[in-house]
Protein backbone atom coordinates (compact mmCIF):
# COMPACT_ATOMS: atom_id res chain seq x y z
CA UNK A 1 0.00 0.00 0.00
CA UNK A 2 0.99 3.43 -0.91
CA UNK A 3 1.78 5.82 1.67
CA UNK A 4 -0.74 8.21 0.49
CA UNK A 5 -3.50 7.23 -2.56
CA UNK A 6 -6.26 8.41 -4.01
CA UNK A 7 -8.65 5.92 -5.32
CA UNK A 8 -11.55 7.22 -7.46
CA UNK A 9 -11.66 10.47 -6.23
CA UNK A 10 -13.96 12.96 -8.05
CA UNK A 11 -15.21 16.56 -6.60
CA UNK A 12 -17.95 19.03 -7.84
CA UNK A 13 -19.07 22.32 -6.39
CA UNK A 14 -22.98 23.19 -6.70
CA UNK A 15 -24.09 26.78 -7.05
CA UNK A 16 -27.98 27.75 -7.78
CA UNK A 17 -28.80 24.18 -7.85
CA UNK A 18 -26.28 23.59 -10.78
CA UNK A 19 -23.04 20.84 -10.02
CA UNK A 20 -20.05 21.68 -11.94
CA UNK A 21 -17.70 18.78 -12.18
CA UNK A 22 -14.08 19.93 -10.90
CA UNK A 23 -11.87 16.58 -10.98
CA UNK A 24 -13.35 13.31 -12.54
CA UNK A 25 -12.07 9.62 -11.69
CA UNK A 26 -8.55 10.69 -9.88
CA UNK A 27 -6.31 7.85 -8.79
CA UNK A 28 -2.38 8.85 -7.14
CA UNK A 29 -0.31 6.96 -5.00
CA UNK A 30 2.71 8.37 -3.68
CA UNK A 31 5.54 6.73 -1.75
CA UNK A 32 6.95 7.68 1.43
CA UNK A 33 9.95 10.00 1.11
CA UNK A 34 8.96 11.11 -2.65
CA UNK A 35 8.68 14.47 -3.73
CA UNK A 36 5.93 14.54 -6.77
CA UNK A 37 4.54 17.33 -8.98
CA UNK A 38 1.57 18.06 -10.16
CA UNK A 39 1.53 20.57 -13.34
CA UNK A 40 -1.63 21.47 -15.10
CA UNK A 41 -3.09 25.20 -16.05
CA UNK A 42 -4.90 27.73 -14.22
CA UNK A 43 -8.33 26.84 -13.39
CA UNK A 44 -7.85 22.84 -13.99
CA UNK A 45 -8.14 21.89 -9.96
CA UNK A 46 -4.64 21.91 -8.74
CA UNK A 47 -5.81 23.71 -5.44
CA UNK A 48 -9.24 21.67 -5.29
CA UNK A 49 -6.50 18.69 -5.65
CA UNK A 50 -4.38 19.61 -2.64
CA UNK A 51 -7.05 20.24 -0.66
CA UNK A 52 -8.77 17.03 -0.60
CA UNK A 53 -5.52 15.67 0.17
CA UNK A 54 -5.06 18.47 2.96
CA UNK A 55 -8.47 17.24 4.31
CA UNK A 56 -9.94 20.81 3.89
CA UNK A 57 -12.86 19.23 1.80
CA UNK A 58 -14.31 15.97 1.39
CA UNK A 59 -14.54 13.94 -2.22
CA UNK A 60 -17.74 13.38 -3.29
CA UNK A 61 -16.51 10.01 -4.39
CA UNK A 62 -13.94 8.23 -3.83
CA UNK A 63 -10.78 7.91 -0.98
CA UNK A 64 -7.86 9.75 0.35
CA UNK A 65 -5.68 7.82 2.66
CA UNK A 66 -2.43 8.23 4.42
CA UNK A 67 -0.84 5.58 5.63
CA UNK A 68 -3.71 3.51 5.42
CA UNK A 69 -5.93 5.76 7.28
CA UNK A 70 -8.85 7.59 5.86
CA UNK A 71 -8.60 11.55 5.94
CA UNK A 72 -11.57 12.89 7.11
CA UNK A 73 -10.21 16.73 7.65
CA UNK A 74 -7.33 18.88 8.73
CA UNK A 75 -4.64 17.46 10.60
CA UNK A 76 -0.50 18.70 11.33
CA UNK A 77 0.33 15.78 9.86
CA UNK A 78 -0.35 17.26 6.51
CA UNK A 79 1.32 20.57 6.31
CA UNK A 80 0.59 23.01 3.65
CA UNK A 81 2.07 26.00 2.31
CA UNK A 82 -0.08 28.01 0.17
CA UNK A 83 0.32 31.01 -2.19
CA UNK A 84 -0.52 33.62 -0.27
CA UNK A 85 1.88 33.45 3.02
CA UNK A 86 -0.88 33.36 5.07
CA UNK A 87 1.19 34.80 7.66
CA UNK A 88 -0.52 36.29 10.90
CA UNK A 89 -0.06 39.95 10.32
CA UNK A 90 0.81 41.03 13.84
CA UNK A 91 3.46 38.54 14.91
CA UNK A 92 7.00 38.37 13.84
CA UNK A 93 8.65 35.42 11.80
CA UNK A 94 9.89 34.45 15.35
CA UNK A 95 6.15 33.95 16.38
CA UNK A 96 4.83 32.73 13.54
CA UNK A 97 6.39 30.01 13.71
CA UNK A 98 6.59 29.23 17.02
CA UNK A 99 2.58 29.59 17.05
CA UNK A 100 2.57 26.16 14.82
CA UNK A 101 5.41 24.82 17.51
CA UNK A 102 2.86 25.86 20.48
CA UNK A 103 0.26 24.09 18.95
CA UNK A 104 0.93 20.95 17.94
CA UNK A 105 4.15 19.97 20.62
CA UNK A 106 2.03 20.92 23.47
CA UNK A 107 3.66 18.80 26.12
CA UNK A 108 6.86 20.13 25.08
CA UNK A 109 8.85 22.74 27.73
CA UNK A 110 9.50 26.32 26.53
CA UNK A 111 13.01 25.62 26.22
CA UNK A 112 12.32 23.00 23.65
CA UNK A 113 9.67 24.61 22.02
CA UNK A 114 11.87 28.01 21.58
CA UNK A 115 15.33 25.56 20.26
CA UNK A 116 12.71 23.99 17.67
CA UNK A 117 11.34 27.40 15.97
CA UNK A 118 14.73 28.23 15.88
CA UNK A 119 15.48 25.50 13.85
CA UNK A 120 13.87 25.70 11.18
CA UNK A 121 13.36 29.66 10.99
CA UNK A 122 17.77 29.03 10.07
CA UNK A 123 16.80 26.30 8.11
CA UNK A 124 15.36 28.95 5.53
CA UNK A 125 18.09 31.06 6.46
CA UNK A 126 16.19 33.93 8.29
CA UNK A 127 17.38 34.24 11.65
CA UNK A 128 18.54 38.13 11.05
CA UNK A 129 14.78 38.88 10.06
CA UNK A 130 13.81 36.92 13.32
CA UNK A 131 12.13 40.02 15.18
CA UNK A 132 10.45 41.23 11.95
CA UNK A 133 6.56 41.04 10.79
CA UNK A 134 5.61 39.99 7.60
CA UNK A 135 4.90 43.74 6.38
CA UNK A 136 8.69 44.55 6.72
CA UNK A 137 9.51 41.30 4.94
CA UNK A 138 9.97 41.04 1.17
CA UNK A 139 7.83 38.42 -0.93
CA UNK A 140 10.00 35.67 -0.70
CA UNK A 141 11.05 36.42 3.16
CA UNK A 142 7.64 35.66 3.94
CA UNK A 143 6.88 32.84 1.83
CA UNK A 144 10.12 31.08 3.80
CA UNK A 145 8.51 31.74 6.85
CA UNK A 146 5.17 29.85 5.78
CA UNK A 147 7.50 27.31 4.82
CA UNK A 148 9.75 27.33 7.88
CA UNK A 149 5.93 27.29 10.01
CA UNK A 150 4.87 24.16 8.09
CA UNK A 151 7.86 22.14 8.39
CA UNK A 152 8.40 23.16 12.12
CA UNK A 153 4.88 21.28 13.04
CA UNK A 154 6.96 17.91 12.14
CA UNK A 155 4.24 17.02 9.11
CA UNK A 156 4.46 13.43 7.69
CA UNK A 157 3.65 15.13 4.59
CA UNK A 158 4.17 18.64 3.13
CA UNK A 159 1.97 20.24 0.42
CA UNK A 160 3.06 22.99 -1.70
CA UNK A 161 -0.09 24.78 -3.28
CA UNK A 162 1.82 27.10 -5.83
CA UNK A 163 4.15 28.72 -3.16
CA UNK A 164 6.47 30.37 -5.68
CA UNK A 165 4.10 31.50 -8.62
CA UNK A 166 3.61 35.04 -6.86
CA UNK A 167 7.40 35.84 -6.62
CA UNK A 168 9.51 37.70 -8.88
CA UNK A 169 11.48 35.34 -11.25
CA UNK A 170 14.97 35.57 -9.23
CA UNK A 171 13.41 35.16 -5.66
CA UNK A 172 11.70 32.43 -7.24
CA UNK A 173 14.88 30.42 -8.44
CA UNK A 174 16.39 30.92 -5.00
CA UNK A 175 13.48 28.89 -2.84
CA UNK A 176 13.32 26.28 -5.24
CA UNK A 177 16.81 25.86 -4.47
CA UNK A 178 15.84 26.07 -0.86
CA UNK A 179 12.75 24.06 -1.10
CA UNK A 180 15.57 21.33 -2.91
CA UNK A 181 18.24 21.61 0.25
CA UNK A 182 15.07 21.10 2.35
CA UNK A 183 13.87 17.99 0.80
CA UNK A 184 17.16 16.96 0.66
CA UNK A 185 17.96 16.91 4.41
CA UNK A 186 14.71 15.45 6.17
CA UNK A 187 13.44 13.13 3.05
CA UNK A 188 10.00 14.43 3.71
CA UNK A 189 6.98 13.18 1.23
CA UNK A 190 6.12 16.39 -0.59
CA UNK A 191 3.50 17.21 -3.00
CA UNK A 192 4.33 20.53 -5.43
CA UNK A 193 1.21 21.74 -7.28
CA UNK A 194 2.69 24.42 -10.16
CA UNK A 195 1.80 25.65 -13.47
CA UNK A 196 5.25 25.38 -14.50
CA UNK A 197 6.69 22.22 -16.06
CA UNK A 198 10.39 23.04 -15.73
CA UNK A 199 10.21 23.62 -12.10
CA UNK A 200 8.45 20.32 -11.59
CA UNK A 201 11.28 18.88 -13.55
CA UNK A 202 13.71 20.31 -11.21
CA UNK A 203 12.58 19.82 -8.08
CA UNK A 204 10.23 16.43 -8.13
CA UNK A 205 11.33 12.25 -8.95
CA UNK A 206 7.53 11.94 -10.65
CA UNK A 207 5.95 14.82 -12.46
CA UNK A 208 2.12 14.39 -13.37
CA UNK A 209 0.14 16.25 -15.52
CA UNK A 210 -3.63 17.31 -15.23
CA UNK A 211 -5.64 18.55 -17.80
CA UNK A 212 -7.78 21.18 -18.84
CA UNK A 213 -10.91 22.07 -16.12
CA UNK A 214 -13.80 21.17 -16.05
CA UNK A 215 -13.68 17.36 -14.82
CA UNK A 216 -10.12 17.01 -15.04
CA UNK A 217 -8.43 13.85 -14.14
CA UNK A 218 -4.35 12.98 -14.10
CA UNK A 219 -2.76 12.23 -16.90
CA UNK A 220 0.46 9.46 -17.05
CA UNK A 221 3.48 10.15 -14.34
CA UNK A 222 6.56 10.90 -15.95
CA UNK A 223 9.71 10.03 -13.86
CA UNK A 224 12.24 12.59 -13.77
CA UNK A 225 15.43 10.63 -14.00
CA UNK A 226 18.05 13.32 -13.51
CA UNK A 227 20.51 12.73 -10.85
CA UNK A 228 20.52 15.04 -7.60
CA UNK A 229 21.43 17.99 -6.84
CA UNK A 230 20.32 19.29 -10.06
CA UNK A 231 21.84 22.24 -11.55
CA UNK A 232 19.71 24.88 -12.78
CA UNK A 233 21.71 25.61 -15.43
CA UNK A 234 23.37 22.65 -16.79
CA UNK A 235 19.72 20.79 -16.35
CA UNK A 236 18.72 22.55 -19.76
CA UNK A 237 21.49 20.52 -21.39
CA UNK A 238 20.85 17.44 -19.87
CA UNK A 239 18.71 14.92 -22.50
CA UNK A 240 16.86 13.65 -19.97
CA UNK A 241 15.31 17.18 -19.20
CA UNK A 242 14.57 17.78 -22.83
CA UNK A 243 12.88 14.50 -22.85
CA UNK A 244 10.55 15.03 -19.46
CA UNK A 245 9.50 18.48 -21.23
CA UNK A 246 8.44 17.11 -24.43
CA UNK A 247 6.43 14.13 -22.48
CA UNK A 248 4.73 16.50 -20.41
CA UNK A 249 4.06 19.15 -22.60
CA UNK A 250 3.31 17.06 -25.41
CA UNK A 251 0.44 15.91 -22.79
CA UNK A 252 -0.84 19.26 -21.92
CA UNK A 253 -0.89 20.86 -25.46
CA UNK A 254 -2.17 17.39 -26.87
CA UNK A 255 -4.67 15.72 -24.96
CA UNK A 256 -5.16 18.09 -22.05
CA UNK A 257 -6.27 20.24 -24.71
CA UNK A 258 -8.79 17.27 -26.57
CA UNK A 259 -10.27 17.36 -22.97
CA UNK A 260 -11.58 20.96 -23.23
CA UNK A 261 -15.19 21.43 -23.69
CA UNK A 262 -16.85 23.49 -26.71
CA UNK A 263 -19.63 25.40 -26.23
CA UNK A 264 -21.94 26.74 -29.20
CA UNK A 265 -23.61 29.64 -28.27
CA UNK A 266 -26.09 31.98 -30.41
CA UNK A 267 -25.64 36.07 -29.51
CA UNK A 268 -28.12 38.39 -30.02
CA UNK A 269 -26.71 41.54 -30.58
CA UNK A 270 -28.39 44.84 -29.83
CA UNK A 271 -30.24 46.46 -33.02
CA UNK A 272 -28.13 50.03 -33.09
CA UNK A 273 -28.29 51.46 -36.53
CA UNK A 274 -24.91 53.21 -37.15
CA UNK A 275 -24.07 56.85 -37.65
CA UNK A 276 -24.25 58.60 -40.79
CA UNK A 277 -20.73 60.07 -40.91
CA UNK A 278 -21.38 62.19 -43.92
CA UNK A 279 -23.79 64.31 -42.36
CA UNK A 280 -20.21 66.09 -41.49
CA UNK A 281 -19.03 67.85 -38.40
CA UNK A 282 -20.74 70.22 -36.15
CA UNK A 283 -19.38 73.85 -36.20
CA UNK A 284 -17.05 75.36 -33.74
CA UNK A 285 -19.28 78.22 -33.09
CA UNK A 286 -22.59 76.33 -32.77
CA UNK A 287 -24.30 76.72 -29.53
CA UNK A 288 -24.99 72.74 -29.64
CA UNK A 289 -21.71 70.56 -30.60
CA UNK A 290 -23.95 67.69 -32.50
CA UNK A 291 -22.44 65.47 -34.42
CA UNK A 292 -22.70 62.90 -37.10
CA UNK A 293 -26.54 61.59 -37.24
CA UNK A 294 -28.67 58.30 -37.92
CA UNK A 295 -31.67 58.42 -40.79
CA UNK A 296 -33.98 57.90 -38.04
CA UNK A 297 -32.97 61.46 -37.06
CA UNK A 298 -33.63 63.50 -39.95
CA UNK A 299 -36.19 65.13 -39.68
CA UNK A 300 -38.23 67.65 -42.66
CA UNK A 301 -39.21 71.07 -41.14
CA UNK A 302 -40.88 74.00 -43.21
CA UNK A 303 -39.49 77.02 -41.51
CA UNK A 304 -40.71 80.75 -42.76
CA UNK A 305 -38.52 83.81 -42.23
CA UNK A 306 -39.73 87.19 -42.52
CA UNK A 307 -37.32 89.87 -44.93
Amino acid sequence: MAFLELKHVSKGYRSNGTLTPVLRDIDLSIEQGEFVAIVGYSGSGKTTLISLIAGLIRPDIGSVTLDGAEIRGPSPERGIVFQNYSLLPWLTTYENVYLAVDQVFRNWSAAQKRAHTEKYIEMVNLLPAREKRPAELSGGMRQRVAVARALAADPRILLLDEPLSALDALTRATLQGEIAKIWDQDKKTMVLITNDVDEGILLSDRIIPLTHGPDATLGPAVPVEIPRPRDRKAINHDPHFKQTRHQVMDFLLGVGVKHRKTVTRKLHLPDIEPEDLSYGKPSPFSLFRRGPLRSKEFKKERVETET
